[in-house]
């Protein structure tokens, strides 16, 4: 006689054709995204807190290493004020911010450049070589890539302050100017650039560079169809907490004036203004605690974040 069908088996094989087919409908659906952002340079600006995550910086890694090989040239810029930290206080070594920014004298920056530009932006680039495309780590420094000059800051005010007060930030930089060429020549092999957030000087100084500052810089400079700034919050929000799916330059300009947009999230907001003014197709602000958050934001039909446009 004939055996009974092994029930258990068929329920299991049809589960497993269900999943099948879910994940087929997921990768058509992704299909037109596929296609819009084929052959295109996309910058990622990576924070330190995140890489302190474990499986969401693995998943971080497989997603860079996804649209490397799925024909997007992704071009990650890293922080690493944790790890920073972390050195400094191994070394005794006292650490003082104004307005978010580190002050930082001549002896600090040697140990900034050492972890920024050493440890972090090799564990970065080792994330997204693991699981699969091959990532090369550099610093602003090499190929000139940053030229920086000293960054003049002014006291936002509060907290006893007096705003518009200058203070000398000692060898904090800003962008200058950026010559992609040595991002060009890393891509055109097939490789994903790794870029930790220092630069130098035409007179040969060594700068520490804010990382949404130094990504939105990068993002200019090589007209990239998107720069993808992961933070710590869901995006823009409007008066009810909600995020903002998408502003233009002029009217992210009109909500800080206004006082809508606030604390840190004005520079953020701010670079990425710079940033589609200076070539890029468009700026998006997600929450890089998101498993994925990169791939929702390219692939799906509402990204998670806010997209900032030129006006």
């Amino acid at each position: 006689m004939p055996s009974k069908p092994d029930l258990l088996s068929e329920e299991s094989l049809l589960a497993g054709t269900v999943q099948d087919r879910q994940k087929a409908a997921i990768l058509a659906d992704a299909l037109p995204y596929l296609r819009r952002y084929a052959g295109d340079t996309i910058v990622v600006k990576y924070g330190g807190h995140a890489m302190r995550e474990g499986a969401l910086a693995e998943t971080f890694g497989r997603d860079i290493s996804l649209l490397k090989l799925v024909g997007i040239n992704p071009i990650v810029v890293h922080g690493g004020g944790p790890q920073i930290n972390d050195m400094l206080a191994k070394l005794s070594i006292e650490t003082r911010f104004v307005d978010g920014l580190r002050v930082t004298d001549r002896s600090m920056i040697e140990v900034i450049e050492m972890v920024l530009a050493g440890t972090v932006n090799k564990q970065v680039a080792d994330l997204i070589s693991r699981a699969g495309a091959l990532a090369v780590g550099i610093s602003g420094r090499d190929g000139q890539l940053i030229q920086a000059r000293k960054l003049r800051h002014c006291r936002r005010g509060g907290g006893g302050e007096e705003a518009g007060e200058e203070v000398d930030l000692g060898f904090v930089g800003e962008p200058e100017s950026v010559d992609p060429r040595v991002l060009y020549a890393l891509l055109g092999t097939g490789l994903v650039p790794v870029v930790a957030p220092v630069g130098g000087s035409a007179g040969g100084e060594v700068y520490n560079i804010n990382a949404d500052t130094a990504a939105g810089a990068i993002a200019g400079a090589v007209q990239a169809s998107r720069l993808l700034m992961l933070t710590d919050v869901a995006g823009v929000l409007d008066q009810d907490g909600n995020p903002i799916e998408e502003l233009t330059a002029e009217q992210a300009r009109r909500l800080i004036s206004e006082g809508h947009i606030t604390g840190g999230m004005i520079p953020k907001v701010e670079t990425c203004i710079k940033a589609v003014e200076n070539g890029a197709k468009a700026a998006v602000i997600l929450d890089g605690r998101v498993a994925h958050a990169c791939l929702l934001e390219l692939f799906t039909r509402a990204g998670p974040g806010t997209l900032i446009k030129a006006d």
